[in-house]
Parts: C-alpha cells; sequence; structure tokens
C-alpha cells in the first residue's frame, strides 16, 4: 500500500472534489486554520469551483466556523459539530493550558466575570473584535492585554461561550456561540470518540493512533479506543511493522502522476500526523539535512502527495507571483503540473499568476 497515494484520495485532493467548503470541513472533521487565508485555500483545493471571496461570504455566514478547538490552536469547524468536539476536546485543551493561566493569573473567579462581561456586551447579535473584547474587560476592571487577552478568549471559546463571528474589514471578530450555532444532541463520550474517529481515518487514513492522538489533542489510548468503538466502519492495515487505520474496506487507489500541489501552511495533509515518514519526500529530506537547520518553511510544494519543497506568493494589483523553492528537481511533465497549480491558484484568487524558481 502507498500510504501516501491513499491519503491524497481520502484527503481528496485527488478524485473528485466536494460540492463546498463547508463540506471539506464536514469531512475533514476541522481544519487546522490560524492562518485564515492558507486555510480557505486548503478548503479550494478540495472543493470545487471555489474562489476566496465566496469562501470570506461562506464563513461570514457561518457556514462553517473558526474557533479553538482540539489542540491550542483555531480550527474551521462545522457548526453542527463544534458543541460536541469542545466537550469531548475542550478539557484537554484546557489542562493544556493550566500552567500558563497560572503564569497569567487567569483563576476561575476572574475568568467567571470575563465571561458575564463578554455576554453582556455580545447579547443580542452582537460582534466585537477582539480590542473590543480588550475594551470590554478593561471596562469591567479586567487588565487583558496580548498574551493575557488570548489566553482570557481563548478560555471562553473552549467554554463554548464564544465563536468567530463576521470578519469586519480585515479584522475577526467574536460572538455568542449559542446566538451562532443552533442547538444540537448531546454525544456520549463513546459516541463522541467514535464518530471523532471515523472522521479522521476516513478522511485522513491511513494513520495511526499517535497520528490521531496528535491531531485530536487526546491520548493514545483515546485514539485507540475511538478506533476500536468504530468498529466495523474502520479498517485495520499493517504496514512497515505499524498498524494503520483508514476507512473500510481499502479499496485499491490510483493517482494520475504526476501530481504537485501548492500546499497552505498548516494543511491537514500534512500538519495532521505525528509522524512525517509518509509526508517528505527522501531526496528532500535529505536536502533539508544540509540547510543547517533551516527550518521548512510555511507553504509547502508536494509531488505526488510527498514534499519535495516550499513556496510563496506576492500580491501585486493587478497580478501575482508565486515563488517556488525546491528541493528535488522536477522533469519536464511535473514542471506542467507545477504550472496548472500555480493557475488554479489564481483562479482562487482572481489573479494571474506568474511561476517562478521552477
Amino acid at each position: 500500500m502507498s500510504i501516501a497515494t491513499h491519503r491524497l484520495h481520502n484527503q481528496r485532493l485527488v478524485g473528485a472534489p466536494l460540492d463546498s467548503p463547508e463540506a471539506v470541513v464536514r469531512w475533514l472533521g476541522a481544519v487546522q486554520a490560524q492562518d485564515y487565508h492558507g486555510a480557505k485555500w486548503a478548503l479550494a483545493l478540495r472543493s470545487r469551483g471555489a474562489h476566496d471571496a465566496a469562501l470570506d461570504r461562506a464563513f461570514d455566514a457561518g457556514r462553517f466556523l473558526r474557533t479553538h478547538v482540539m489542540r491550542p490552536t483555531w480550527h474551521f469547524v462545522a457548526p453542527e459539530d463544534l458543541r460536541w468536539l469542545l466537550a469531548l476536546t475542550g478539557p484537554r485543551v484546557h489542562a493544556a493550558n493550566a500552567r500558563r493561566y497560572r503564569q497569567l493569573e487567569l483563576d476561575e473567579p476572574l475568568l467567571r466575570r470575563a465571561h458575564a462581561l463578554f455576554t453582556k456586551a455580545l447579547q443580542g447579535g452582537r460582534s466585537l473584535t477582539r480590542q473590543g473584547l480588550a475594551d470590554v474587560l478593561e471596562a469591567g476592571g479586567i487588565a487583558a492585554r496580548e498574551q493575557r487577552l488570548a489566553y482570557v478568549v481563548m478560555h471562553a471559546e473552549l467554554d463554548a461561550l464564544l465563536c468567530s463571528g463576521p470578519v469586519r474589514g480585515k479584522q475577526h471578530t467574536y460572538v455568542l456561540l449559542d446566538e451562532r450555532v443552533p442547538p444540537a444532541p448531546a454525544l456520549a463520550r463513546d459516541e463522541a470518540l467514535a464518530t471523532l474517529a471515523r472522521r479522521y481515518f476516513r478522511s485522513h487514513g491511513p494513520a495511526t493512533a499517535h497520528d490521531f492522538a496528535w491531531w485530536s489533542g487526546l491520548t493514545v489510548s483515546d485514539a485507540r479506543q475511538g478506533a476500536e468503538l468504530a468498529g466495523a466502519d474502520l479498517e485495520r492495515v499493517a504496514v512497515d511493522g505499524k498498524t494503520y487505520w483508514t476507512a473500510a474496506p481499502s479499496a485499491a487507489v490510483e493517482v494520475h502522476r504526476p501530481v504537485v500541489h501548492l500546499l497552505p501552511n498548516y494543511d491537514e495533509h500534512v500538519v495532521a500526523y505525528r509522524d512525517h515518514g509518509h509526508t517528505l519526500d527522501p531526496a528532500a529530506a535529505v536536502a533539508w539535512r544540509t540547510r543547517a537547520g533551516e527550518p521548512p518553511g510555511t507553504h509547502l510544494l508536494a509531488r505526488d502527495g510527498l514534499v519535495v519543497g516550499r513556496w510563496r506568493r506576492t500580491l501585486g494589483r493587478a497580478s501575482a507571483a508565486v515563488t517556488v523553492d525546491l528541493l528535488v528537481a522536477l522533469g519536464r511533465a511535473e514542471r506542467a503540473a507545477l504550472a496548472r497549480a500555480a493557475e488554479a491558484y489564481g483562479s482562487f484568487i482572481g489573479l494571474p499568476v506568474g511561476l517562478n524558481g521552477s
């Protein structure tokens, strides 16, 4: 089994695209999104005819949300999944943040006061930027700037009080979750574990329990339990002495090579795994080690599912440039595939794109 090939297919980076960006969010379970613009491109890569402005409109309408869930970072989440995901993973993120809460002197009474202030300021469908939330806290006698503010707001998100509202100019806003997200039945913990395991291994598999634990923020024990609870929906596959799970049945997958992707930073194809052995091209890995510890960079370039370089964009008023930094040489057919990937990115942002460095 080629794990990279199966992941390309299950991640919907090849084959039939999904019908909408929110369908991508539901399929993947959650999409890491601390870089809002990069995360939109991740959705567009997997959906049919998605354009940057259309994704902004879908986000502003609340068709998918951006909040802290699972690990201590932002993710895109489907509204109908947010409550049970927070109930399952929120306590783990709070535990990971506990030391920082203490360092910032954020005790339970103060955080409850902050929650009450947020509720009063936002009720009735109002939205506030992060600066607006800071002003609310300051007016209520709570000093909250920089890291202190970030952790107070994250705490409110993890407690299902706040979630993302529409973007105002270039500023993200916050609203009351109960006014943005329709009520939904609670899931028992075992049902939530099984549901998340099905979503992850169906869309990210083949992957290990350690991969699932890293992605979800749960323990490895919980990850294994979730895979077992998913039952016949998942299939175990042994590769090089390791146990991987994927959707059952695991059918043969073909990819018309070469296929090149300009992946955004934190794309699920890369960031969703603890072990990157099936993500990084071996020759590229050797080349990276010779760069004296230079980090891989942000946006990653993948050939046939394996990272072989990185890329960056430069936006102008009437055009854009994509500059690639390759760690391995590309053949003629691969360069043509790269040109098609750059053209697709240009279509997404609505600008003609020139390609440099290939």
